[in-house]
């Protein structure tokens, strides 16, 4: 009697018989104890038809089941940090139950979304990028802010950036951000001037570091009378390292920046309230710090990316790390001088040369800026506080 069907048949047919013949003589019948056929004509009895199904096997009791107050625990923690699965929970939170428990706890609440199916991979590509060298390849991308639902009315109300540019080492997943309100190719420019800059300051080896980028118009530039292109590339190129770009709409090769786009959307976009930009920008910090120092990576055996530099490259300073998102709107002006604003083209900055600042300089007061004066009365450099940084002049980020 292997069909539910024909189980519930047989029961009907011993009860029709004990009603007519009696139990015993239907027990010897149907080859069964006289108990058996008591029992379902009892509950024919009590409950007609209905009673011939079979009850649930399940345990009345469980002395191990988990207990109210950590169910409501996970609970509340789910609610609160929407983006965090079963193990995430447990090990963060060190809550006392297993993750089994917590899966079934989430899916009992109705608290877990089925995902999207990925299409199968012919390689296993985490496997192969795991045997990459430490800062072999970074990706650069931009991400549209406009599009979220929940960013949106507070970048209308605060003017909060629209634009976000994203450059993520793809062995170890450091994460390094810039913001803006265009996505121009200036500001690209700007952006991977202070990366190269500031990886350069810590010891990277600029000359095999190779930038990914695909092809928007913000990244590839544009041709001069030589057919060589300026712009990202040229800055690039100037510190001694590699453009290299994806074939047009093959996106699975920025795999590495595209997810922590979709990462720092549900961790981030999606649950903070902003009061001013000043307060976005410290949020933004800390995020960021807390991504490259804390945040482990369940794709990278649950390390965050500073336990992969450390492992790979032991000396490595913790000053890799500290460059904080940087507001292009912000530092755009005192990055460059004022004869290198009048040489640049539209949109463009120019090729990036250095020259340590005049031996007898005066300082004098403009509003928030201090605009440095060769002694020939020429400006040579607008900086915010006389701060030198990387190498550069760079404003202290004072909020607008």
């Amino acid at each position: 009697m292997k069909g539910k069907a024909d189980k519930y048949d047989l029961r009907l047919r011993i009860v029709k018989c004990a009603k007519q013949h009696g139990v015993k003589p239907t027990a010897r019948l149907f080859d069964t104890t006289p108990r058996t056929v008591r029992k379902w004509l009892r509950r024919y009895q009590q409950e007609r038809l209905a009673g011939l199904n079979e009850l649930p096997r399940i345990p009345l009791t469980c002395p191990h089941k988990t207990e109210a107050s950590v169910e409501r625990k996970v609970v509340a923690l789910r609610k609160q940090y929407p983006f965090k699965g079963a193990k995430r929970l447990k090990r963060e939170h060190r809550l006392p139950c297993s993750h089994e428990a917590i899966g079934r706890i989430l899916n009992e609440h109705g608290l877990i979304k089925k995902r999207r199916k990925k299409h199968k991979r012919k390689k296993d590509l985490a496997a192969m990028k795991a045997k990459w060298p430490l800062f072999g390849q970074i990706s650069v991308d931009t991400k549209d802010l406009k599009d979220i639902p929940h960013y949106w009315p507070q970048m209308k109300s605060l003017h909060l950036p629209k634009y976000q540019f994203t450059a993520r080492e793809v062995r170890s997943g450091l994460m390094y951000l810039g913001f803006a309100q265009q996505k121009s190719a200036y500001n690209a420019c700007l952006f991977i001037q202070i990366l190269c800059n500031h990886l350069n300051h810590c010891g990277i080896n600029m000359k095999n570091l190779k930038f990914q980028t695909d092809n928007g118009s913000e990244f590839i530039g544009c041709f001069r009378q030589d057919r060589t292109r300026d712009g990202f590339e040229k800055t690039v190129e100037g510190f001694g390292a590699t453009h290299k770009r994806i074939p047009p709409r093959a996106w699975s090769y920025n795999s590495d920046v595209e997810t922590v786009h979709n990462t720092i959307e549900r961790e981030f976009y999606d649950l903070e309230n902003f009061e001013h930009i000043k307060d976005f920008h410290q949020r933004l910090a800390s995020y960021q710090a807390w991504y490259n120092l804390v945040r482990a990576n369940m794709n990278k055996n649950c390390k965050s990316p500073w336990q992969i530099v450390r492992k790979i490259k032991p000396k490595m300073k913790i000053e890799l790390v500290r460059l904080p998102p940087i507001m292009l709107d912000w530092v755009g002006p005192d990055y460059i001088t004022r004869e290198e604003l009048a040489m640049r083209g539209y949109d463009l900055p120019c090729y990036p040369f250095f020259q340590p600042p005049p031996k007898k300089v005066h300082v004098m007061k403009r509003g928030r800026f201090y605009a440095a004066i060769s002694a020939s009365g020429r400006p040579q450099r607008q900086v915010s506080g006389q701060r030198r940084y990387r190498g550069l002049f760079l404003p202290e980020f004072r909020y607008p």
